[in-house]
């Protein structure tokens, strides 16, 4: 099932400022082939901790860690905010973040459209719906709902709006997910969108990771803590139970569950409705690993396994038929199913032992060699594909014969007229109208939100966002770089028009690499307006371990193979050097999350090769990352350090622990969130500590409220692009 970390972009800076340091006029290896001092002989767990000099970094809020990080802050603030550049940065990004003429983004709420919306005066934002016609005028009327700065002052917390699940059909009984501080971790409310209130002695459930859906209006389908020994070594739940309304956690009653061993993100219920609200089916997913999982259809018999690959992608379900995708070759009934393709299939036929399936299943649409398939929407009786054709969107539009419940309807496919050569993205569908939001969007192009009728063979634009920055002054353009085994990495350059190709140009090169995850050309305000109108270059890299060209694309780079993501990122940045592009004393690069093992393995592998790192949010210490919350559910991803053969093979690239005094880093800027509770602060923390013990010079700042997404409050958000683009502009534009 495809899944994410979290992922973001860059942007920044001004030219003609005095430099806060001496820059290299080149960049030379210094790197010895002697051993890391800090890489461990012994690779066992205990080996790895005995070996670890920065363990009290770990301690979330212990007395040690919070001292360094105050420490650590009031350096970099001192040379970040106290660059004469910060203000007009922070100033240009809050512009942007909390513009009013941004594009609402819509899903449909009932007979109507919601939205939660943050601005300068409601920077925790507003809960708020209006109608279709409304959406679409150029005066619309909205109606607030729920209002959490309002609600944040009145209960003295610091809440974030973390999504709303309405019932269907009329959805006026929605359950309201609430973070303190930005965590993944939310408390659930219920509320009625009828008197616009939390509902008196409704659902509710405490601080969790929760996983939870509607079976009816009394009745929730629950996967959280339901005490001890009922959380994965992730901290995710196994177990689903049925809530009736009145209950306590306690009393919910066991409907399926899988195992306290098992990997990923935690067991989870899907309701599948029709177009009048109607439950079509409940299908339970076991994770095995981040990847890996097992399907079980609830039934009156109790639950029953499904008889699917195990890489799986589930779409929904359409007139009694699972809509997925095989994330994985796949064989039925003798005939190979190529990897990556999208299937109808009868659940009925599921439930039998695929080689006694009365009926093969109905190929809906297999990818071409540089195609991959993004996001289905499963209406009523059609389907909206959203493709990725050499990392550029297109949309298909999918019917079936009249006979769409026999045991195999013939499916007509036809393309949909949209813009050439930028990403689209399915927003929101309904069933019951069969509408489905569209957005489109490029590197120079604003967003448009457009609206997809059932019957009509093109977009029909509701909206488009306004320019933010001048994009008259550059070009895309996308090239190719070869990797280490000959494959063939495709890369989009934002550039200057005219750009002299003498190696000068500031360039930031941001990458992510990781989880199916696919990076098309998307519009990126902060980083048009901070960087691109500067003279600076912006270059997105599509390396392996993304979902650009299938699940094949991702597959190529996990575990034992990871270090070929590495490696493709190391020859873009080597392409863009040898077409004169940039160089390495103005190339910088970009990362969060799994970016951020990408940009910390860079610095340490290849320092020869850039003068800056934004490292955000990262996972640093790989020998150590499954032990830090939530890092087992991503051993799919990296390997399991708790076997030796694993162990060994992420220690050859593993940053925290190939750090060496007598390597010539660049002055790398670490950063990252007390109240991260997806990738622990405490990866960032120590290879902070570890630089400084080595005599590297590095920026580290950990901000104290907003979680791992940053998304919390739009006016504190411009003030971490502001230090983004302030580090970037002192290492590659001074």
């Amino acid at each position: 099932m495809r899944t994410a970390l979290l992922i973001a972009a860059s942007a920044l800076a001004l030219t003609g400022c005095a430099s806060v340091f001496e820059p290299r006029d080149e960049i030379v290896v210094t790197t010895k082939h002697t051993r890391p001092p800090h890489l461990p002989t012994d690779l066992s767990p205990e080996g790895v901790a005995a070996a670890d000099d920065h363990l009290a970094l770990e301690q979330v809020d212990g007395a040690e860690a919070m001292a360094f990080v105050r420490a650590s802050n009031e350096k970099a603030l001192a040379v970040l905010t106290g660059d004469p550049r910060y203000e007009t940065f922070r100033a240009e990004a809050e512009a942007i973040l909390t513009a009013t003429d941004r594009i609402p983004a819509p899903s449909f709420l009932g007979d109507g459209i919601g939205n939660f919306w943050q601005d300068a005066t409601n920077p925790k934002g507003v809960w708020r719906r209006t109608t279709l016609d409304s959406y679409a005028s150029a005066d619309t009327r909205w109606e607030t709902l729920l209002d959490v700065d309002a609600l944040a002052r009145s209960e003295g917390k610091d809440w974030v709006f973390k999504g709303a699940s309405c019932l269907a059909p009329d959805e006026t009984r929605c359950l309201i997910s609430l973070s303190d501080g930005g965590k993944d971790a939310v408390v659930v409310r219920e509320f009625d969108l009828t008197t616009k209130a939390f509902v008196a002695d409704g659902f509710s459930l405490p601080e969790g990771k929760h996983r939870l859906s509607w079976l009816d209006a009394d009745t929730l389908l629950v996967a959280t803590d339901f005490g001890p020994g009922t959380l994965t070594e992730s901290g995710y739940p196994f177990i689903v139970k049925s809530l009736k309304r009145g209950q306590a956690l306690a009393q919910a009653t066991e409907v399926y569950r899988g195992a306290q061993g098992d990997g990923g993100y935690g067991v989870s219920a899907s309701v599948f409705r029709d177009a009048e609200g109607q439950v079509e089916a409940v299908v339970f997913n076991r994770p095995l690993d981040t990847f890996r999982s097992e399907s079980f259809l609830l039934s009156d018999q109790g639950p029953q396994r499904l008889a699917l690959p195990q890489r799986v992608s589930i779409f929904g379900a359409q007139g009694g038929r699972l809509i997925f995708s095989n994330d994985e070759a796949w064989s039925l009934n003798g005939d190979a199913i190529p990897q990556g393709s999208l299937l109808s299939v009868p659940f009925m036929d599921l439930r039998a032992p695929m080689e006694d399936a009365p009926s093969p299943p109905a190929l809906i649409f297999s990818p071409g060699p540089r195609q991959s398939l993004q996001d289905v929407a499963v209406l009523d009786d059609h389907l909206i594909l959203a493709i990725s054709d050499n990392v550029a969107g297109r949309l298909i539009h999918a019917s079936s014969t009249p006979e769409r419940a026999a045991a195999n309807p013939h499916w007509v496919l036809r393309d949909i007229d949209g813009p050439d050569a930028s990403a689209l993205a399915l927003g929101d569908s309904s069933k019951a109208s069969g509408r489905v939001f569209v957005s489109s969007q490029g590197f120079l192009t604003p967003p448009t939100l457009s609206l997809l009728e059932p019957t009509r063979r093109e977009l029909s634009a509701l909206r488009s966002a306004p320019p933010k920055f001048d994009a008259s002054t550059h070009v895309v353009q996308q090239f190719e770089a070869t990797s280490s085994d000959g494959t063939k990495i495709p890369y989009f350059v934002v550039m200057p028009r005219g750009l002299r190709m003498d190696g000068s140009a500031p360039t930031i090169l941001f990458g992510y690499g990781g989880f199916q995850v696919s990076f098309p050309p998307a519009y990126k305000p902060e980083m048009g307006k901070l960087w691109l109108e500067n003279g600076g270059v912006f270059v997105q890299a599509n390396i392996r371990g993304g979902g650009e060209f299938g699940p094949g694309w991702h597959q190529a780079v996990l575990k034992e193979n990871r270090q070929l993501a590495f490696d493709d990122f190391a020859a873009v940045a080597q392409d863009l050097i040898d077409r004169g592009i940039t160089s390495p004393r103005r190339l910088g690069i970009y990362g969060r999350s799994n970016g951020g093992v990408l940009t910390s393995v860079s610095i340490t592998q290849r320092p020869d090769l850039f003068n800056a790192a934004v490292i955000e949010s990262p996972l640093i210490d790989m020998l150590r990352y499954h032990l830090l919350p939530a890092g087992a559910s991503w051993i799919g991803e990296y390997g399991d350090p708790r076997i030796t053969e694993e162990a060994e093979y992420i220690a050859r690239y593993s940053a925290y622990q190939r750090l060496r005094p007598d390597a010539d880093y660049p002055r790398v800027y670490i950063t990252t969130n007390t109240r991260d509770d997806r990738v622990h602060p405490g990866h960032s923390r120590k290879f902070a500590a570890r630089l400084a013990a080595q005599g590297h010079d590095h920026l580290y700042f950990e901000d104290t409220a907003g979680g791992h997404s940053n998304d919390a409050d739009p006016v504190a958000n411009a003030r971490r692009w502001a230090r983004h683009y302030v580090y970037l502009a002192q290492q590659l534009m001074d």
